[in-house]
């Protein structure tokens, strides 16, 4: 969660900050075939409704939003940020990359941001806010009591709680939760539509989510369902942390967390893509593969403050966290660049 808070800001376009765009949940038809592009690569976009139920469910093949949405472009012709090389040397040059992410415990907790998937049918449940209740949006929430809270038991930290509803295409996000006998005490949350380029219809400019920038956490996810198909299997934009950032983000981020104006540093939403000329070892694993290939082709958004190079992703138990380790850490922050920024927004 965000250390520092901006109260001010200009007024950018609404359709920016909840990514406009077309509003429907698929593909428009495959030119040769008539079909459905999604079924033809065996996916859906903003239909989740044959994701399955549980804790860190598999989507079987959905995505949230739908495919011209700035989580699902493509942007590996996109123009590079002229201020790549300083950006990138603001977050570490010559450090690796980093799964935030695995399998087994660290600290008794499950390595990663874990999620539940959801029916309709799921009993909602009062939110409290304690600190950013005038930016959240309001409960009750379909999370259980017994939904599972990032990090280990009985600590502090971001503490998040990630909850689809598969039947209606939401997703709700808290963040700083704390399961009380009838209610979730937390600080922020936020309801996202999955089936929509309006996101957020309640957003405003300048609003926080359970994420320090303002987006949805679940889909920069790497999850194992689709990592595990390897190159290709991974169709959307991925998410991660850096140590310093700049007052500013750029949309669709809403929100910053900084006091820092300098230019060189990496505002809130920046996308990094690995270079085109970056060549994915033969030898890697599918993982490996399929999140290099979606860091060439959809990139990844700067989310949070944190740890330098530090990719967001879920628990699981068929990670191999000592091979995915040392293949995201044998690529640099010289590898990445920047893609370029446009509608920027900054107040001091």
């Amino acid at each position: 969660m965000q250390p520092t808070r901006r109260w001010a800001l200009v007024a950018i376009p609404a359709c920016l900050l909840s990514a406009c765009g077309g509003g429907g949940g698929g593909d428009t038809p495959d030119a040769a075939t008539g079909q459905d592009p999604d079924r033809l690569r065996g996916g859906t976009h903003g239909n989740l409704s044959n994701a399955s139920l549980g804790v860190g469910a598999s989507l079987n093949g959905a995505i949230p939003f739908p495919a011209d949405n700035p989580w699902n472009t493509d942007i590996s012709g996109a123009e590079v940020d002229p201020n790549s090389a300083n950006l990138i040397a603001s977050i570490g040059a010559d450090k690796g990359l980093y799964r935030d992410f695995g399998s087994g415990t660290w600290d008794g907790a499950p390595i990663g941001i874990p999620y539940l998937v959801v029916s309709g049918t799921q009993a909602r449940v009062t939110i409290e806010y304690k600190a950013y209740g005038d930016e959240s949006d309001a409960g009750p929430f379909p999370i259980p009591l017994t939904a599972p809270i990032e990090g280990a038991p009985n600590t502090g930290g971001d503490r998040h709680v990630l909850v689809i509803d598969k039947d209606n295409n939401r997703l709700y996000e808290i963040g700083r939760a704390f399961p009380q006998s009838n209610r979730w005490w937390a600080d922020a949350g936020a309801v996202f539509h999955l089936d929509s380029n309006n996101v957020r219809p309640t957003v405003q400019t300048g609003w926080t989510s359970a994420d320090a920038a303002g987006l949805p956490i679940f889909p920069g996810l790497v999850r194992y369902d689709e990592a595990s198909k390897g190159a290709g299997g991974i169709r959307h934009a991925l998410r991660f942390t850096a140590a310093r950032t700049r007052k500013a983000f750029v949309p669709p981020a809403t929100h910053y967390a900084s006091s820092n104006t300098d230019a060189n540093l990496p505002p809130m939403g920046m996308r990094v893509r690995l270079k085109s000329g970056f060549v994915i070892p033969s030898t890697f694993s599918n993982e490996a593969k399929a999140i290099l290939t979606a860091l060439k082709t959809h990139g990844m958004f700067l989310a949070d403050n944190g740890s330098d190079w530090f990719m967001s992703g879920a628990p699981d138990p068929r990670w191999d966290n000592d091979r995915l380790r040392a293949e995201l850490a044998s690529v640099k922050g010289r590898d990445l660049e920047v893609v370029k920024m446009t509608g920027m927004v900054t107040q001091v």
